[in-house]
């Protein structure tokens, strides 16, 4: 299929693996251009796809490795291409749609924001995979993927890059909206009433569920905390809390990002061993950890975004896997409502809490493909706004 820049309405696929890697979320988007530039999306379908277990294993094995093969990211790569490509053809099959375009995240394997020292020169980097000419020759459609980069030679620190479909989907005249995504890693993005996107800020917020699952994994033999069932049956270790938010990422300013960089096997090795000087109980170490995801949470928002939003009341939004942990909501709602924040999930605006991240990436696709810049430099950081990606044609 051939599409020219000057056909602006496109069906697009987003596809999205975050760093929870527990598998392929995939959002069909109708997109048009609209007013002042800004464009209009129709959420067609969301599908789910988990990994298999061998490929999940070969994903989290691969990220922040301190040593792996050459051959084995080679293989990686090409496997999670394969993975993206069958995932899209049951999501276009069982919804029946006609693509345009597809937009592809990719797998972090590795993210950098920070400048760093390697081979003699010091920069910033980021790798993203999953081979996309897999995807361009199953749906035989061009595919937009690898758009960190773009950002992060522009100043930026390649993320967060949602914040242009929440500024597209949640501006408001009247009311303040944060919308927070809680997935391995948790970010919001923040829109004053009546903001214009120069205005809108966006950073990382912390570990979302990354910790939390850390700890099942290991305490409990299963990958998640179900509905917070098992957090919901410990105490909270406050001591073990509060030492982490002295940690020097919850500190440090916006614009900010991070990944298992910070908050993978090693931190969460060691967050166990502080919570085991406490308390011997298993649902002790959860609940402290489900704490800390929401005490980060609140804490970046008072000391980064809350002033920011005057007298207004806030739309506290939440999406990602973190919605369905209800311990989790109960005290991000609890820790919230004092400052005027209403804690709601993004199921309630016609966005499915697990597809607003892929229809980000389909947006995105769509931006690159019309030749408009893709970041916000107001949240990323970057120095001026970049058209995001690369193209893969069939």
């Amino acid at each position: 299929m051939k599409i020219t820049a000057a056909k602006t309405t496109l069906t697009v696929a987003g596809i999205m693996s975050g760093t929870s890697a527990d598998g392929i979320d995939i959002a069909l988007v109708r997109i048009r251009d609209g007013a002042d530039s800004i464009p209009s999306l129709k959420l067609i379908a969301h599908e789910a796809f988990p990994f298999p277990a061998a490929l999940r294993k070969a994903v989290l094995a691969a990220m922040n490795a301190q040593d792996t093969f050459t051959s084995e990211l080679a293989r990686l790569n090409w496997r999670l291409g394969l993975a993206y490509a069958e995932a899209l053809k049951s999501a276009v099959d069982r919804n029946q749609v006609k693509l345009d375009l597809v937009g592809c995240h990719g797998q972090t394997l590795y993210h950098q924001a920070e400048q760093l020292k390697y081979a003699g020169r010091t920069f910033a980097c980021t790798w993203q995979a999953g081979e996309p000419s897999m995807l361009a020759q199953a749906t035989g459609v061009p595919v937009v993927s690898n758009f960190r980069p773009a950002d992060m030679v522009a100043g930026g620190q390649g993320a967060p890059l949602v914040p242009l479909l929440d500024y597209v989907l949640f501006r408001h005249a009247s009311r303040g909206r944060v919308l927070q995504n809680i997935g391995g890693i948790g970010n919001l993005t923040s829109i004053p009433p009546s903001s214009n996107s120069e205005q809108v800020r966006a950073f990382d917020t912390g570990p979302g569920n990354m910790i939390i699952d850390a700890l099942m994994l290991a305490l409990f033999q299963k990958q998640y905390d179900a509905g917070g069932t098992v957090a919901s049956k410990g105490q909270v270790l406050t001591p073990v809390v509060e030492r982490a938010l002295r940690t020097s990422f919850f500190r440090k300013l916006p614009p900010k990002s991070c990944g298992r960089e910070e908050f993978g096997r090693e931190y969460a090795s060691k967050f166990l061993s502080e919570c085991q000087k406490l308390s011997k109980r298993k649902q002790d170490a959860i609940a402290t950890a489900t704490a800390l995801t929401a005490a980060s949470v609140t804490n970046a928002y008072l000391s980064f975004v809350g002033e920011r939003m005057g007298e207004a009341t806030v739309d506290y939004v939440v999406s990602g896997g973190g919605v369905r942990n209800l311990t989790l909501m109960r005290m991000l709602t609890e820790s919230l409502a004092p400052h005027k924040c209403k804690v709601t999930s993004i199921d309630r605006f016609g966005m499915p809490a697990q597809a607003k991240e892929a229809a980000a990436f389909a947006l995105l696709a769509w931006q690159t493909w019309m030749r408009r810049p893709g970041n916000l430099p107001s949240a990323t950081g970057a120095n001026r706004p970049a058209i995001l990606g690369q193209v893969t044609y069939v």
